[in-house]
């Protein structure tokens, strides 16, 4: 799954700061649609990843019923932490 397809998919743009307000909520909708009919473990994890990014990713014990997508999930809240502090 490719970053700037998945943008260019839910905003029609890669330039996110392009985006108006109302269109950015309605992709994020989209995608939050799109992540509970996801079947496939990998691309609902790089969904999830996506919708987490923008504060909109649901809790991990809803959104994973495995384990190690939880920790995966963990892990990568983690990373996301500690660049923010970079």
């Amino acid at each position: 799954m490719d970053f700037d397809d998945q943008l260019r998919r839910y905003f029609a743009t890669t330039d996110l700061a392009a985006v108006p307000p109302a269109a950015l909520v309605a992709g994020v909708e989209k995608m939050r649609v799109d992540f509970g009919m996801e079947q496939d473990r990998a691309r609902r994890f790089a969904l999830w990843t996506l919708l987490h990014m923008f504060g909109a990713a649901p809790d991990l014990d809803v959104a994973f019923k495995d384990e190690a997508d939880r920790d995966a999930a963990r892990d990568f809240m983690e990373m996301m932490e500690r660049a923010e502090e970079e």
